[in-house]
Formats: structure tokens, C-alpha cells, sequence
């Protein structure tokens, strides 16, 4: 079947029925909304000349992290499939109908990040998920998987891995990142479901929500081109970054204990001392309620930015730097 933009709308992504040395586009189908139309996912193909791995890369698992779709589009308009071993399969949008919402979650309110590998017989959300697991994921041998901050929140540009493993190790320094957090997969996300499935996969948070930032979409795509060609799937050589990463072992978020007019002191990226005042709360009559003091010695991976904060609002998310 053929869409209205004359690209082809599929049940099922085949990668053997893409031809070699060009550069293929579908509309996978995952489901069906309220009235019976389907729902169908962008997916595009680069297969090779030369069989190989498969790299894929998502973007948009939550409907308003926007920053990952531009990367994959000009990645996809640079790669030149005529010189590639093997198979790179993007995703611009994952999630479809938050994104139509301009919302985090699904339709039906449920965090797809937290529920896969979903079920086959299961609600609205689980189903699309399983969908999207058994049809696209598991024709990946590695993933980048491209997130962003979510609403109120601002990131930092930095990398989920697991450390500990050799190889996504390496593929984290190869994104170009500010920042790389030591993060074993949690179980129900699409990172972790890859890894459980035998796939090497990382984390991109790639910057802010609802928006497009251009040096972060640029050191994404660097990122890209360093992955390919760090799997021997091009011919190019490594772009180093001009500052190292900076490496944490571990983050947790500090929260607010009352609620109040709130404002975050340190920028993204920024060192901070232990007893270094970090927040500042005020009633609604600018009345200053309590400050809020870095716990200990870290750096900002991300901060809250939206003013409004109820009790147990996150402040920031403080990475504490491997020694």
C-alpha cells in the first residue's frame, strides 16, 4: 500500500526486501486509533551495499523530546548508502500519537519508556510497545536511543551507559557529549529492553524539550557519523571532541520539601560545592520560605526552569564526578 506522499505504508519492516545501496522509507503500521485508522510509525532504511550490522536510532519515545528527530533526518541525508557495510535504521518518531498531542506520554497517559517490552494482549500503551519491540527493535544489533529533558526541565547534553561494559563504554565517548553518567539500564525502557535482548544500546539526552538547539543537534550528528564509523560501517575517521566528557559515576535528583515560587540558582554543566546555595523558594508574596544547599560536590546534568513547584518538585540533578 502506498501513502499520500507516496511512501509505502507496511505491517511488517523486512530488511531483506530493502534494496542494497539505497536508502528506503515506510510507514510501519503499530496500530489503530478510536474510529479504526491506523497508526503508523516513520521508519527509514539505509541498507548497504555490504551486509553487516544493523545500527538503529530512535528519537521521540516521548512525544515532545524533539531534538533527535533533526539528527536523524540530516544523518539519513548524508549517509551515502552506495559506501555502507551494512544497515542503519532510524526512527524519527517513536512515540506518534504524543507527538501529535505534543505531549510526554501516550494517548492514554502511560510513559512508553516505562513499560517495555509491553504485552501482546495488553492496554493501549502495552500493545503499541510490544508492536514497536518485536517489528523494529529486534532488527537492531546496536541502538542510540536520542531523549531530552522533559516539560519545566532543562539537560544538559549527556549520555545514559553502562560503564561497566566495554563497549557501550566506548560508544558513550563517542557521542560528543558534555556529559557521561554511568546508568545501567533500568529494565522497562527501551534501552534497557535492547540490552536484555543481547544489544549493545545508549542513552542521548539530547538537550531540552519542545525545541530544536542546533549545537546539540550538530554534536548529535558527530556523534552519528563516529558511531558508523567506529562499527567499520564507513570509511571515516573519528572526530575527537575538542573538550573530554566530563565522566559521573552516579546522580540523584534533590527535591523540594514545601511549596512555592522556585528558582534554581546553577547553569546546566556547571560545578557545584558541597554547601553551595543551589535554590531559593518564596510564597506567593516573594516572602523567601527556605534556600536549598548542594548536599555535596557534583556538577548539573539537568534543573527544573518551570517557577511553579509543588512539595517533592526536583531541583536539580546533581552528577557526582568518578574520581
Amino acid at each position: 500500500m502506498i501513502g499520500t506522499d507516496n511512501t509505502p505504508k507496511i505491517k511488517e519492516l523486512n530488511i531483506e526486501d530493502c534494496p542494497k545501496g539505497a536508502i528506503s522509507r515506510f510507514w510501519l503500521r503499530l496500530a489503530a486509533d478510536g474510529i479504526g485508522t491506523a497508526i503508523h510509525i516513520p521508519v527509514m532504511v539505509a541498507r548497504g551495499m555490504q551486509d553487516g550490522l544493523t545500527l538503529g536510532i530512535t528519537a521521540a519515545v516521548h512525544g515532545n523530546e524533539l531534538n533527535g528527530i533533526p539528527v536523524i533526518q540530516r544523518l539519513f541525508s548524508e549517509i551515502e548508502p552506495t559506501q555502507l557495510k551494512g544497515t542503519v535504521v532510524g526512527v524519527p518518531v517513536v512515540n506518534v500519537p504524543g507527538y501529535l498531542l505534543m505531549q510526554r506520554k501516550f494517548n492514554d497517559g502511560v510513559d512508553l519508556n516505562r513499560i517495555m517490552p509491553g504485552k501482546a494482549n495488553g492496554n493501549n500503551s502495552e500493545v503499541y510497545a510490544h508492536r514497536f519491540v518485536q517489528r523494529v527493535l529486534t532488527h537492531f544489533d546496536y541502538l542510540l536511543d536520542l531523549h531530552t529533558a522533559s516539560f519545566g526541565r532543562i539537560n544538559s547534553y549527556y549520555i545514559r551507559a553502562n560503564m561497566e561494559d566495554k563497549t557501550t563504554a566506548e560508544l558513550a565517548h563517542l557521542q560528543h557529549a558534555q556529559i557521561i553518567l554511568n546508568s545501567p539500564a533500568p529494565d522497562q525502557t527501551v534501552r534497557g529492553t535492547a540490552t536484555r535482548m543481547g544489544k549493545k544500546a545508549i542513552t542521548l539526552e539530547v538537550g531540552d524539550p519542545n525545541v530544536f538547539q542546533k549545537g546539540i543537534i550538530r554534536s548529535g550528528l558527530t556523534g552519528m557519523h563516529n558511531t558508523l564509523a567506529y562499527l567499520g560501517m564507513v570509511e571515516e575517521e573519528i572526530e575527537q571532541p575538542e573538550t573530554p566528557p566530563i565522566v559521573c559515576s552516579h546522580s540523584y535528583w534533590i527535591y523540594t520539601d514545601k511549596g512555592g515560587v522556585l528558582q534554581v540558582l546553577p547553569k546546566v554543566t556547571q560545578a557545584i560545592q558541597k554547601g553551595e546555595c543551589i535554590a531559593i523558594l518564596r510564597n506567593i508574596f516573594g516572602d523567601k520560605l527556605r534556600e536549598y544547599y548542594a548536599p555535596e560536590d557534583g556538577i548539573v546534568i539537568g534543573k527544573s526552569v518551570h517557577p511553579v513547584a509543588q512539595t517533592g518538585n526536583r531541583i536539580l540533578h546533581l552528577g557526582i564526578v568518578s574520581r
